[in-house]
């Protein structure tokens, strides 16, 4: 496959390479008659919006049809990006509007149309509105805080790559994401120019992992990777899979949640090509599980790529055992693993998205015992100052007592375990 030579300045243009048309309808071979093939394909593009983004378009996107609706260039094309787009069709708070019109927020803000169709328009705490709309707590510097509090750049030996774990890396592909989270650990590098990855840069990691034969596991992230065109991600994973140590690559994204159109068959198909090849998606809310969300996850699953969902636990928006427990259900539902529940790392004005510690252990005793076990993520703190990912637990081992290990459940009931020395 021929380098491409450079990715453009995707705050400002598309997603690198979003040249191609949307593939994600069914091959007109399997019909002779091309009226026949426009009518089904026009009621499979129907019945695949929900009834609220469809109410939504109709009042604020009356000319879209729903081809475009469910084109994800369309969407990437169109995000929410200024004051006056969102206030055209969402009434703001005051530290909403403060935040938007001072513009010295650290993250640009952006929000497909389709993400933005899940918001309640009129409630100021609703939880997506919260995740994706500046206010003007994000410009409060609370002690602790940083621009880079996992210290990434100490770990990183070329550009786009970070080595912290031995046996793998961070491979940081794009600084492009198609909806931009308020609390995101990166926010100071995504959605600038000058932070755009071009193949040269990504040679240079490549080659670093080519020589590294230590490093098995290749985590791509950045940014959004599956923002890209599919040509751009088969590029970094044929060449990523022609690496012999390297076993297995994952993909980190949060497309299914803000983008789900562009689980496309065509992209699904090529992804298939790389096993072993995983997926953790940044799920957040319940409210996120729609159908067109489950409908790309089971797509992902059903080309037998092993799905798993990254939490991050937020003040006010998801730090209730009923909100989690809801969200689990409905992910494991479209075969999604709930995988971690991140503490929400301290970047520059997180304060009022950071919940207590022991809110987050809270959580998992509220799980453990009441939902399976398929529904309990890692409750994980990503460690301040480079330190890596530390998982905590409620106190359920008591100690030892002679031969004997106290053990208490999910009912704080005690039980003893006979140990061997």
């Amino acid at each position: 496959m021929e380098a491409i030579e450079s990715l453009p300045n995707t705050e400002n243009q598309e997603p690198p390479g979003c040249s191609a048309s949307n593939t994600d309808e069914p091959p007109s071979s399997a019909f002779t008659n091309s009226n026949v093939v426009t009518i089904l394909n026009k009621q499979i593009v129907s019945r695949s919006i929900n009834a609220k983004a469809r109410i939504f378009r109709k009042l604020y996107y009356p000319a879209v049809n729903d081809s475009q609706w469910n084109d994800w260039r369309w969407q990437i094309a169109n995000r929410i990006r200024t004051y006056e787009h969102l206030s055209s069709f969402i009434e703001l708070s005051p530290d909403e509007i403060m935040a938007l019109t001072a513009k010295q927020c650290q993250l640009p803000m952006a929000i497909t149309p389709y993400y933005a169709s899940l918001i309640d328009r009129n409630n100021y705490g609703d939880p997506i509105r919260r995740c994706v709309i500046p206010t003007i707590n994000e410009l409060h510097h609370s002690t602790g805080e940083s621009e880079d509090p996992l210290a990434e750049d100490n770990d990183t030996p070329v550009q786009g790559l970070v080595h912290r774990y031995p046996d793998r890396v961070l491979f940081l592909a794009t600084d492009f994401c198609s909806t931009y989270c308020r609390y995101c650990t990166r926010s100071r590098i995504v959605g600038r120019s000058n932070c755009n990855l071009s193949t040269s840069h990504w040679e240079g990691a490549i080659r670093y992992i080519a020589q590294h034969s230590e490093v098995r596991d290749v985590l791509i992230s950045g940014g959004d990777p599956l923002t890209m065109n599919d040509s751009m991600i088969e590029y970094l994973l044929s060449r990523l899979k022609a690496i012999p140590h390297v076993e297995i690559i994952r993909i980190g994204t949060k497309v299914p949640a803000v983008l789900p159109q562009r689980i496309t068959h065509t992209l699904v198909s090529m992804l298939r090509k790389y096993h072993p090849l995983w997926i953790n998606i940044h799920f957040t809310h319940p409210d996120e599980l729609t159908p067109e969300t489950m409908k790309a996850c089971n797509r992902l699953a059903n080309a037998g790529i092993p799905l798993g969902s990254q939490t991050v636990l937020l003040k006010g928006i998801n730090d209730t055992v009923e909100t989690l427990k809801k969200l689990y259900h409905l992910l494991l539902q479209c075969r999604v693993r709930p995988y971690y529940l991140y503490q929400c790392d301290p970047i520059v004005g997180s304060a009022h998205f950071r919940t207590s510690v022991e809110t987050g252990i809270a959580m998992i005793q509220g799980l453990r015992g009441h939902t399976t076990g398929l529904a309990i993520p890692h409750y994980v703190i990503d460690a301040p100052g480079g330190g890596g990912k530390i998982p905590l637990l409620p106190d359920y081992f008591q100690g030892i007592d002679g031969n004997t290990t106290v053990l208490k459940n999910y009912e704080h009931k005690y039980f003893y375990y006979p140990d061997t020395q």
